[in-house]
């Protein structure tokens, strides 16, 4: 009744209307492994679960590829890999997420997405590299190349941190990329990739949005303050493609 006679009266006001049940956004994470499996998925689900619970959208997770069909992606405005490994999608399932990215949805890759369907082309192009190999874990110093975004404007300009170092192969970043971070490689030792080594950037996507970060391989990451708002903004990215 109250809703009623609030359209009413917005009508009769000439007043701008605002949905009185605006709807959540719903995220899908995926993390299925057909090659290594991360002991932290756990963790990650966990602490996304929690994001959603503190910043209002709503978060369902899945290994069953099963599961990637039109019907039930169009209900997500982002689709997460957390630490996908190997092939994890079959024909139908390739197809109905290349729809789903082409109708506007939102790709968020962590860590070893980048490990995930090497011999799927598209899938390649939309995350951004494809993952070569990696020294022992160990600490490292990061630059943020872009403090203006929301997923890395909260982080200092310099920072390092303990993770799994991911060398790239098969980069396509070109200039429609947004490179977010990059690794120095004289910091640490294994890096392959030389001066422009990315670990986290973004990119829109044949209608949709991509945001990839590197970060995320061991337990505490999902328990560090810095790297979850970094992945928060991510997901808020992947989720409306709005910086704010």
């Amino acid at each position: 009744m109250v809703k009623s006679f609030m359209i009413v009266l917005c009508m009769l006001t000439g007043l701008t209307c605002i949905s009185l049940e605006k709807k959540k956004h719903r995220v899908l994470i995926y993390s299925k492994t057909a090659g290594f499996h991360h002991e932290s998925i756990a963790a990650g689900i966990q602490a996304i679960q929690k994001m959603g619970l503190e910043n209002n959208f709503k978060v369902d997770s899945t290994t069953d590829s099963t599961f990637f069909t039109s019907k039930n992606l169009k209900k997500y405005n982002a689709v997460i890999f957390l630490n996908t490994s190997g092939n994890v999608l079959d024909n139908n399932g390739k197809a109905a997420f290349e729809k789903y990215i082409r109708s506007g949805g939102g790709f968020v890759g962590v860590h070893a997405a980048s490990d995930t369907e090497f011999d799927w082309e598209w899938f390649n192009r939309l995350v951004g590299a494809q993952f070569k190999n990696h020294p022992h874990q160990q600490d490292a110093v990061m630059h943020v190349k872009d403090k203006s975004f929301i997923a890395t404007r909260h982080l200092p300009e310099v920072w390092k941190r303990h993770d799994e170092w991911y060398n790239f192969k098969n980069i396509k970043i070109d200039d429609s990329y947004k490179i977010l971070i990059t690794i120095d490689e004289n910091s640490y030792k294994g890096g392959e990739n030389g001066n422009l080594h990315p670990i986290s950037w973004c990119h829109p996507f044949e209608g949709g949005r991509s945001f990839y970060t590197a970060l995320g391989h061991g337990n505490e990451a999902y328990s560090d303050p810095l790297f979850l708002q970094h992945l928060l903004g991510g997901i808020k990215y992947a989720v409306n493609g709005i910086n704010e």
